[in-house]
């Protein structure tokens, strides 16, 4: 692989704004093909039948991306960390999230700014911690926090095409009161 610079980078204004709207996740091995625009760094996905489970989310909640890499080894690789959290406690999410737990899924998060990213992609991502919480004062958590890391050879890409909007219907509602999901 050539290691050649292509581009440099202008001072953008600031009027970033961060935080993440809502994460997907689909079962690993669903996605049967993706087409690369290497210059971009995007993907467009390819996968028939795929099911996208979306979860909403605000405040508190985040992709992270870590580079490790070593001179001395030659190699780089990138860790994704995906940081729930999910305000309010019920019987259903805590089933799916249960499911969550031992899956490694692909996961793919949607920012403020309508990109959409993909974690896992090579490897998928795994549970490696989180509480269910109620809270001690009145104005604390009640809810579910989630961090899901994947190790991966390339930041998570950017996804241009080929995720579809889960059905809405597929959702938690946690205000109404439901028996767990026995599956």
């Amino acid at each position: 692989m050539a290691c050649v610079l292509s581009k440099g980078r202008k001072l953008p204004c600031k009027s970033a704004f961060g935080g993440i709207k809502a994460v997907y996740f689909a079962d690993f091995g669903e996605i049967t093909a993706i087409t690369i625009t290497e210059n971009t760094g995007e993907i467009a996905l390819t996968a028939s039948g795929i099911e996208w489970y979306k979860y909403d989310v605000k405040g508190n909640s985040s992709l992270e991306t870590t580079v490790t890499s070593s001179r001395e080894n030659g190699t780089t690789f990138y860790t994704q960390t995906v940081n729930l959290t999910l305000t309010f406690l019920d019987a259903l999410t805590q089933a799916q999230l249960q499911k969550v737990a031992v899956a490694r899924p692909y996961v793919a998060v949607e920012d403020y700014y309508g990109n959409t990213f993909l974690c896992g992609y090579e490897n998928g991502m795994e549970f490696t911690g989180g509480t269910v919480v109620t809270g001690a004062a009145a104005g604390d958590l009640s809810g579910f926090t989630l961090t899901m890391e994947g190790m991966e050879d390339r930041a998570p890409y950017f996804i241009t095409a080929g995720i579809a909007t889960a059905d809405q219907g597929a959702q938690i509602d946690p205000t109404l009161a439901a028996p767990p999901d026995p599956e």
